[in-house]
């Protein structure tokens, strides 16, 4: 017979304090002690109209991942909310006893040590998406949860977008639409800092699968690519794509017309983008973020976009979210921001619902999920968030 929840607690409490600063012994919470009905949480953005508009829009609270029939059928308590701040939002309500939380980076459920501390029975936390930045990964590494994600499951979704998000600013679009929708037409006031891609030089600061999509997409415009990462890309695929590796990213910046920030939010890299950092881009840069907002220096974004120095900045993430409506990206020129949508086109939705409804089925099995898809498991952060 597994220990009890409680049990477990004291031991692993037990097993830190009696720790030594060079051997640690991490008891991890059984994903698969007990079996019989378990709750699951999610937490989703509201659809409310367009929920019946497409029959495969799963992202949203209405149709919940498509995976309440199935849940409910298994006897499980399956509740989903798009309430998530403050002591009385609804997911607060449903910590202490959920077995699950599943939430997406597109509308987080931020799941901090706090609340942790609160959830007795929570064993795994899933990202239906790319991103587990919302969830105090240390203390859910201490506490012996499992964190996992859909990895890859929007790979071809965000590199698209940032593709189309550095032609916006190159082209100079947006002032030609607002022109038209207010029924202007002054050729010269887009023509003047419009250029062709072509020529240009593009860096990615990280990257992983959706950096390396980015410049194989990249390569047809011409464009003198380069890339900054922890790893080196293996020569072949290097030399396929025709990119070069730039290991100081403060030797890259300087080159750059386009950045695309390509890097996980982590403690390393929250604020990275400074104005010191940015004071070391070519003036004029054009600044493509899909990645987090916590990456960049808020203010410093703003006052760059003020002064000329960022010739613009395209990105559809934001710290917090969903943004205030006072942050200061909203209202700053030559910006090209949406809420955050490049990772949950429809097929998109359509693969992070079906790599969360297996890692589900995993749980329930008492088997493991990919092994890619892990970002905490028995008390060990995955690479890219150490």
């Amino acid at each position: 017979m597994a220990m009890s929840m409680a049990m477990k607690r004291s031991a692993a409490a037990a097993t830190r304090a009696l720790s030594s600063a060079t051997s640690s012994s991490i008891l991890t919470r059984d994903l698969h002690a007990s079996s019989g009905k378990k709750k699951i949480v999610g937490v989703f953005y509201k659809a409310h109209e367009y929920a019946k508009t497409n029959p495969n829009f799963m992202g949203c609270v209405e149709n919940a991942l498509g995976i309440r029939d199935w849940l409910e059928s298994q006897g499980h308590e399956y509740i989903v909310t798009d309430d998530k701040e403050g002591p009385d939002c609804e997911l607060e309500k449903h910590i202490p006893d959920a077995h699950v939380i599943i939430t997406t980076p597109f509308h987080p459920g931020y799941i901090t040590a706090e609340r942790i501390k609160k959830a007795k029975n929570l064993q795994l936390l899933l990202t239906a998406g790319i991103g587990s930045d919302h969830v105090d990964l240390k203390a859910a590494a201490d506490a012996g949860l499992t964190v996992a994600e859909v990895t890859g499951s929007n790979v071809v979704s965000v590199a698209e977008d940032e593709l189309m998000r550095i032609l916006i600013l190159v082209r100079n679009f947006l002032p030609g639409y607002h022109q038209v929708i207010n029924g202007d037409w002054n050729v010269a006031g887009i023509a003047y800092r419009a250029y062709d891609l072509e020529g240009k030089t593009v860096g990615t600061v990280g990257c992983g699968r959706i950096g390396r999509l980015l410049l194989q997409r990249l390569k047809p415009f011409g464009c003198n690519l380069l890339y900054h990462d922890r790893i080196k890309m293996d020569p072949e695929l290097e030399n396929q794509i025709g990119a070069s590796y730039e290991e100081d990213l403060d030797k890259m910046l300087p080159k750059c017309d386009v950045v695309v920030i390509n890097t996980p939010l982590t403690e390393k890299t929250k604020g990275m983008f400074d104005k010191e950092k940015i004071a070391k881009m070519k003036k004029g840069v054009l600044i493509v973020n899909n990645a987090r907002g916590a990456i960049m220096d808020t203010q410093a974004v703003a006052d760059g976009c003020s002064s000329g120095h960022i010739g613009g900045y395209s990105g559809d993430v934001w710290y917090p979210q969903p943004a205030p409506k006072d942050h200061p990206w909203r209202y700053m020129p030559n910006q090209a921001m949406t809420p955050h949508i490049s990772g949950t086109t429809i097929d998109a939705q359509l693969r992070y619902a079906a790599g969360v409804k297996d890692m589900l089925e995993n749980y329930f099995k008492g088997e493991d999920f990919p092994a890619q898809h892990y970002i905490v498991k028995e008390g060990e952060l995955a690479s890219q968030y150490r």
